[in-house]
């Protein structure tokens, strides 16, 4: 699977949004090999777009396509500054993934200085996830090629998700977690209180 990150602060939520589901009607049925995307804006007007495609090249072939580019030129008058784009050939999967049906999205973001030991964690995470966090539907963590990580969370709501937090875990579980925040940098959360999904029928 590959990923790419969208992010970028906007003023108007409602005509990026209008133009997201415009991909979703027009462009999507042409878009070979995507798979889906989650979406969000948060407090301070930062919209992300984590996009799914089945490997690099579908996504390259896609941006390549005439009526993408027409379509991107719209959607940039969206962002009042410079927009980040993280593509990533790295990701992996935790409890299968997100979900469509959650309620709320944390999405994590930092700089790994250990790449294949974070990997080897967060392989190592998904049964603790199961066992300990039934707020969480599905994750989904990509890597860069510069080492930035973009864990996307996807919870059954933000009520759970906060009363969660609230919850000691045990040692096994918190081993791990610690460990994984350790070996990133620049770390910032990026809340997604209404988040809004796309899937390929």
């Amino acid at each position: 699977m590959f990923m790419q990150i969208i992010q970028g602060k906007v003023t108007d939520v409602e005509r990026a949004r209008r133009l997201l589901d415009r991909w979703q009607s027009e462009l999507q049925p042409g878009a070979k090999g995507w798979l889906g995307g989650t979406y969000g804006v948060t407090d301070d007007g930062m919209l992300l777009g984590c996009v799914r495609f089945e490997d690099a090249a579908a996504a390259q072939a896609n941006s390549f396509r005439p009526e993408q580019g027409m379509w991107w030129q719209e959607m940039e008058q969206c962002f009042t500054g410079p927009v980040t784009f993280h593509n990533c050939d790295d990701v992996r999967l935790l409890l299968g993934g997100g979900s469509d049906e959650a309620r709320f999205v944390q999405v994590i973001q930092g700089r790994v200085r250990d790449r294949e030991r974070f990997l080897g964690l967060v392989d190592s995470s998904g049964e603790l996830i199961s066992r300990y966090r039934p707020d969480i539907l599905g994750a989904t963590i990509a890597i860069d090629e510069d080492g930035v990580v973009t864990e996307t969370i996807a919870f059954t709501d933000e009520a759970a998700a906060r009363k969660a937090e609230q919850q000691q875990l045990p040692a096994e579980a918190r081993e791990v977690v610690d460990a994984e925040m350790g070996l990133l940098e620049d770390v910032q959360f990026l809340d997604l209180h209404s988040p809004w999904f796309a899937t390929r029928s």
